[in-house]
């Protein structure tokens, strides 16, 4: 995977306790540390996280024994002996990342350094549940046989970004309409743990993309931001506090449900106003076949045409969605990706910050708009973050979803 483009300001996250009894939160945090800003000497370490030098150390230490870390090439200075610089080792902690999309579904073990090792895909005009299910099964055996025994023994879990309540977005009628309602009866977590002994995280798509921007892509830059990932159905997330938030019951961040107005002055929410689906029905009618949107590698040239003006309609949307968002709290940014070629990714940001400065704006702080960069794969990826963050990774919004 690619790492994205560098970013010259990366926020940094809360300070440690030298206090007897909590190792586990010093060694999430220096590993945090590490994830976010990058290989580092425990010298550093221990003056970001506020610890001691000795404490540190021991703790590298352990992390070092545990396969977590490694070594980097000592670092030569002016004056004293080289430092050495400790960094995550890519092989030291391996997960499955799973997306259940409305049009594909994606599986993929990704390392401790964030790279894909292997990924899987399967498309479809609806998600059916038995084909899904049976896509894991086979993928799962395909891939941990590709690890074989040593590095399949490090996979901490399997993630899953699927949409809430999947079921409710679907145009389908007679038996496929019943086949596919049944994803309301589906518990996905006991379903997935038939495949695999694995622990399961389930979490929505949409938040899903916001974690694996936050953690891979622009998201470092930004303290407090909203994101919107514009899929066949658009969705979002929110970061506070350095930490995706997913509220008391996951679904904080539902922004494809902000309401809206339709072409006929109807009440709409934003999913019916600022999606994929919409291009769909537009090449549909032009008598183009909707699923060249979902080739890859992804090249939309051939109907420029259409895509346009649903373009400007999606920027437009946004565009209010973004200030309805900040009504609520004045994040610093929006950012906005999608499943789409990263040009049009560029034109659709551009097309917002048009929008918006045309909208009535009094009492508001305008965030700024800024381009993600992850991309179509943002779902998969950030539920692949899902088991490793829970497990190895310190969550600074820990206090705030308590029910």
């Amino acid at each position: 995977m690619t790492r994205g483009h560098d970013i010259p300001d990366i926020r940094s996250i809360s300070a440690g306790l030298s206090q007897k009894g909590v190792r586990d939160h010093n060694e999430r945090l220096l590993l945090s540390l590490l994830q976010r800003h990058g290989d580092m000497p425990g010298s550093d370490l221990a003056r970001r996280a506020g610890l001691s030098p000795p404490t540190v150390s021991a703790i590298l230490k352990r992390l070092e024994n545990d396969g977590l870390l490694e070594r980097g090439e000592p670092q030569r200075g002016k004056v004293g002996k080289p430092s050495v610089p400790m960094k995550l080792s890519p092989g030291g902690v391996l997960s499955f990342g799973l997306k259940i999309g409305r049009r594909s579904a994606d599986l993929l073990v990704m390392d401790f350094a964030g790279r894909i090792r292997h990924q899987r895909q399967t498309t479809y005009p609806y998600p059916m549940p038995e084909d899904v299910f049976g896509f894991v099964a086979d993928s799962v055996a395909d891939i941990t046989t590709l690890l074989g025994p040593r590095a399949a023994a490090r996979i901490c879990g399997i993630g899953v970004a699927a949409p809430f309540e999947m079921w409710n977005w679907s145009d389908l009628t007679g038996r496929a309409a019943e086949t596919f309602l049944s994803w309301k009866n589906i518990d996905i977590r006991s379903r997935i743990a038939q495949i695999t002994s694995l622990p399961v995280l389930i979490v929505n798509d949409a938040t899903a993309a916001c974690q694996a921007e936050h953690v891979y892509g622009r998201g470092k830059a930004f303290r407090d931001y909203a994101y919107f990932f514009v899929g066949a159905f658009v969705g979002g997330g929110i970061v506070l506090n350095h930490s995706v938030f997913e509220g008391r019951q996951g679904n904080a961040g539902a922004l494809g449900s902000l309401r809206s107005i339709g072409p006929d002055g109807k009440n709409r929410q934003l999913v019916d106003t600022a999606s994929l689906h919409l291009l769909e029905a537009r090449l549909k009618k032009a008598a183009i076949d909707p699923a060249l949107l979902w080739q890859s590698p992804q090249d939309w040239g051939a109907f420029t045409d259409h895509v346009d003006p649903w373009l400007d309609q999606t920027g437009l949307e946004l565009a209010k969605a973004s200030l309805s968002t900040c009504a609520v709290i004045d994040f610093e940014a929006i950012l906005i990706d999608g499943a789409f070629p990263s040009a049009v990714r560029g034109d659709l940001v551009e097309r917002v910050r048009h929008h918006i400065r045309d909208q009535d704006t009094r009492g508001l702080i305008l965030p700024t708009i800024e381009s993600g960069n992850i991309g179509g794969n943002a779902r998969a990826i950030g539920a692949a973050c899902g088991p490793v963050f829970s497990q190895y990774f310190l969550n600074t919004n820990a206090g705030l979803a308590v029910a």
